[in-house]
């Protein structure tokens, strides 16, 4: 064989490995699935510890009130939970619009921490240790501003938590709260469904292991305490927490009966920016951990730093030398002996795509329907490929910022109405 075969071969075992580790965790994401439908919630503790609710918005004015006002509604006790919202430096109506909160809510435990450019304005993480300044809370529940959680989320969160002395957080699940707004919001439901919540129903099935989101959480107060906070530095924030928790010999637990809401990019370039942010702050945890490797003590986040490291390096350019080779095979530049071996998988590939990404969303109600086939099928060849254009940008931009040590800077999601 050529070279050129050598690494197409390279490229497509890398893919189908890592495309097969991905079917092992749904198989094992839709078995736990049903056992924690089956599994009762833990008792909620008769003396429920008091909870910090930590809110961090920036120019969050559209959706900030709908956001406090569905934490009111906690079925949690009123005198065992406050909500601390961080205004971090907003130039549009919040400040006003959650000051008449404040005045419509006088009896409740709702504070505004209000920042300006000087302490504020820097990121998620420093508006969460601002917040934290404030918290009385020996737990900390954390929520984006744009997230409607259902009422018993925060009960069921604690309740999970206060039942296991191991676990030193317990996270919740997150739909899209406007996922028939637009085709790529139906994308994003279809993703967040099959490979974020089945993906961590999985990990957590066979190793135990899951992964903090970035909203609908509870963590213990010591151990963010311990730590000295959240890394300022890191704009994958709850990725970087994650691997603290399981550092302090710690696991994280993922009840996906404790539900939020939350509104997703509408148009592509919100999109973009978004998760090219995932993308830079990912790889910022990864190569901040990657030593953890040669520490047995550390076992615990082996697995989570061995597939980081294959989703955003080897699948990454596996996917761009195999995208690479068919253009230029089919534009006559170069040709190669495996490419109907190569394209025989690709259509494998596809229908395995469609078979086990259908199969994980018929978990959620209202899901089950014809129109989700064709959105995974059409998903397949535009949404997947976004995501690659996604992740080399974001590659780029990291090692650029590294070059010219430059401070990446947070992109704050836009919100619509």
């Amino acid at each position: 064989m050529s070279a050129l075969d050598w690494c197409l071969l390279v490229a497509i075992l890398a893919i189908w490995l890592i495309l097969m580790v991905n079917v092992v965790l749904v198989i094992a994401g839709y078995l736990e699935y049903v056992r924690q439908i089956k599994r009762p919630v833990p008792q909620f503790p008769k003396k429920p510890p008091f909870v910090s609710v930590m809110v961090p918005a920036h120019n969050e004015g559209i959706v900030i009130v709908k956001t406090v006002e569905s934490l009111l509604r906690f079925d949690y006790p009123q005198d065992r939970y406050e909500i601390i919202v961080i205004n971090d430096n907003s130039s549009d109506n919040s400040a006003a619009l959650l000051a008449k909160l404040q005045r419509q809510h006088p009896s409740r435990n709702l504070t505004v921490v209000n920042t300006d450019a000087e302490n504020g304005g820097k990121g998620k993480s420093n508006a969460l240790n601002i917040g934290l300044a404030s918290a009385q809370g020996s737990v900390l529940a954390i929520y984006d501003a744009d997230n409607t959680p259902e009422a018993g989320a925060l009960r069921i969160l604690v309740s999970e938590l206060m039942a296991n002395d191991e676990l030193g957080a317990v996270i919740g699940k997150f739909r899209t709260r406007n996922r028939n707004a637009t085709l790529l919001t139906r994308f994003i439901n279809i993703e967040t469904l099959s490979f974020q919540w089945m993906a961590q129903a999985g990990r957590q099935h066979l190793f135990g292991l899951c992964t903090i989101p970035g909203t609908n959480y509870v963590i213990r107060r010591e151990l963010i305490d311990e730590i000295g906070g959240w890394d300022v530095q890191a704009l994958a924030e709850d990725t970087e927490i994650s691997f603290h928790v399981y550092w302090h010999q710690l696991r994280i637990y993922f009840q996906p009966k404790a539900v939020t809401w939350e509104q997703e990019p509408q148009t592509l370039p919100v999109w973009f920016h978004q998760r090219t942010r995932w993308v830079k702050g990912n790889i910022y945890v990864i190569l901040k951990n990657l030593r953890l490797l040669g520490d047995s003590s550390a076992r615990l986040i082996h697995f989570d730093l061995l597939y980081d490291l294959a989703i955003y390096f080897l699948l990454m350019v596996s996917l761009v030398l195999s995208d690479v080779v068919f253009v230029l095979s089919v534009a006559g530049i170069v040709h190669s002996n495996l490419q109907g071996f190569s394209n025989g998988l690709w259509l494998l590939a596809i229908i395995l795509f469609i078979v086990s990404t259908y199969t994980t969303i018929t978990t959620e109600k209202g899901e089950r329907n014809f129109n989700n086939i064709w959105i995974i099928v059409l998903m397949y060849i535009t949404y997947s490929q976004m995501w690659l254009a996604v992740a080399v940008y974001g590659m780029g931009e990291y090692i650029r910022e590294q070059v010219l040590h430059k401070q990446a800077r947070w992109y704050k999601t836009q919100r619509f109405e």
